[in-house]
C-alpha cells in the first residue's frame, strides 16, 4: 500500500554497539521500538526492513579509503589498538568515542540502508512520509569516524535524494551537537540547505557550528548555525527555531524534508547543557511536519541521532515522532504502558517514565511579533544568523 507513513526497522540495528558503558547504548533503539509496539503505532505505519547499503551508495559521500579502513576494523576489531596508528586512527577509529567492534560496518551499512530506502520512498511517494530513528548519525565525515557515527546515513539519504533528481533538499538539524558531518558534505553544493540549531561550539563537541559557517563560494547562504548558549530552555530553543527555520524554508522551497530528531537537547542528557523538555521536542517535530507539507509537498524523511538517557527520555521522544508522521500522534498526556515500563526494568534496572509528557506547556516569544532584546543571549545567537545567511536568500536580517 502506498501513501502511508514508513517506519524503517530491522532489529539488527542494535548490532551498532560500541560495548558496555559507551553512552551510545542500543538498548535506546530497542526501548524506543518497544513503546512505539506498545501504542499500536506499527499498526499505522508499514513497517519495512530495508537491505544493508552497499559500496556504492556509501560512496556517495564516504571515501573508498575510509570505507576499506572500516570494513577491515569491523573484521579485526582486537587487532586495532595494536596496528600501526596510521592504520585507524586517521580515519576515527579505535578512539574512546569509536571504538572498534565485530560487525561494525555491517551494523553500520544496515542504518544507512534504512535512512536511504527512507528517502527514496519519500521521494517516490511510495509513502508520505518515512522515519528511521536508529539513523541520523550526522558527526562521520567523508574520510572519517567522529562522535559515535561511523557512516554518515543522513549524508546519504540527502545524496541519493540528489541522485535521484532533487535539485532542492533541506536538512534540519535540532540535535544538541552541530551537524558537522553533514554540513561538510554540501558544503559546495547550493542544491542543499543544511540547518543546524545546537548548543554554542564554546561549550560542546565538535566545536563547530559557528553563525560565520554559511557554506563555500558559490553556495553562500548553504549553511546555517543556530549556536544557543548553554542553558537554553524550552522558550529560547522555540523562539530561535522560529525565527530562523521557517523563513529560510519559505525562501529556498526545498522538494524534501530531512530532519535530525537527537534527543540530547533535553535537561536530563548526561552530556550536554541545554535544558529543553521532551514537550518542546515534541512541537519540534510537529513543526518539522508542518514546514514539510508547507514548503516541500509533505516529503518528510525524519531521523534519530543523539540521545543518552536512553530510558527516561529517548524512547518517548521518537515515539512521539513516529506518531506524528503517521497521522497518529500521542497524546502527551497518556499514560506510558505498564507492560514496556516493565521491559525499561528488566534492560536497564531503571524505572521507566509515568508518562508521555514532562509536565510543561512550552509558549515563546515571536521574533517577529516581539523584538529583538540585545542583552538575551539566545535573542544575539538569533540575529548573528539571521545577519550572516538571510541576506543571501534575499531576506531581511
Amino acid at each position: 500500500m502506498s501513501g502511508r507513513a514508513q517506519l524503517m526497522w530491522d532489529e539488527a540495528v542494535t548490532g551498532y554497539d560500541f560495548g558496555p558503558g559507551h553512552p551510545m547504548d542500543p538498548v535506546r533503539l530497542a526501548l524506543t521500538m518497544r513503546l512505539v509496539e506498545a501504542f499500536g503505532l506499527d499498526k499505522a505505519v508499514r513497517v519495512v526492513a530495508a537491505p544493508p547499503a552497499g559500496e556504492s551508495t556509501l560512496r556517495l559521500v564516504h571515501r573508498e579509503d575510509y570505507i576499506e579502513a572500516v570494513r577491515s576494523a569491523s573484521a579485526d576489531p582486537g587487532a586495532v589498538p595494536h596496528a600501526d596508528p596510521a592504520a585507524f586512527l586517521p580515519y576515527g577509529i579505535g578512539t574512546t568515542d569509536v571504538p572498534a567492534f565485530a560487525g561494525m560496518h555491517e551494523a553500520s551499512a544496515l542504518i544507512v540502508g534504512q535512512s536511504v530506502a527512507a528517502a527514496e520512498a519519500v521521494w517516490s511517494r511510495e509513502a508520505v512520509h518515512a522515519v528511521n530513528f536508529a539513523g541520523g548519525l550526522h558527526h562521520a565525515m567523508p574520510g572519517a569516524a567522529s562522535g559515535f557515527c561511523v557512516y554518515n546515513d543522513a549524508a546519504l539519504a540527502v545524496a541519493r535524494l540528489l541522485e535521484l533528481g532533487a535539485e532542492r533538499v533541506a536538512y534540519v538539524d535540532v540535535d544538541v551537537h552541530h551537524g558537522d558531518g553533514v554540513q561538510a558534505a554540501f558544503w559546495e553544493d547550493p542544491r542543499v540547505l543544511t540547518i543546524s540549531l545546537h548548543e554554542h561550539p564554546r561549550t560542546l563537541f565538535p566545536q563547530t557550528g559557528w553563525p560565520e559557517e554559511t557554506g563555500a563560494p558559490g553556495a553562500e547562504g548553504s549553511a546555517v548555525n543556530v549556536a544557543l548558549p548553554a542553558g537554553t530552555g524550552d522558550a529560547g530553543w522555540l523562539r530561535a527555531f522560529h525565527a530562523v527555520v521557517p523563513e529560510l524554508l519559505a525562501a529556498f522551497r526545498p522538494q524534501v524534508v530531512v530532519s535530525q530528531h537527537g534527543a540530547d537537547t533535553h535537561f536530563d542528557d548526561p552530556l550536554a547543557h541545554l535544558a529543553v523538555s521532551l514537550d518542546a521536542q515534541r512541537m519540534a517535530a510537529e513543526a518539522c511536519h508542518a514546514l514539510a507539507h508547507e514548503h516541500a509537498g509533505g516529503r518528510w524523511v525524519a531521523l534519530g541521532g543523539g540521545g543518552y538517557a536512553v530510558a527516561e527520555v529517548v524512547p518517548r521522544s521518537w515515539t512521539h515522532l513516529v506518531g506524528i508522521a503517521a497521522g497518529r500522534p500521542v497524546d502527551p498526556e497518556a499514560m506510558v504502558p505498564e507492560e514496556w515500563r516493565g521491559e525499561v526494568f528488566r534492560r536497564t534496572r531503571e524505572l521507566g517514565p509515568l508518562r508521555m509528557t514532562d509536565g510543561l506547556e512550552p509558549v515563546w516569544r515571536d521574533f517577529g511579533e516581539g523584538g529583538y532584546d540585545p542583552a538575551d543571549r539566545v535573542d544575539q545567537a538569533v540575529l548573528a544568523v539571521r545577519r550572516a545567511v538571510f541576506p543571501a536568500h534575499g531576506l531581511l536580517p
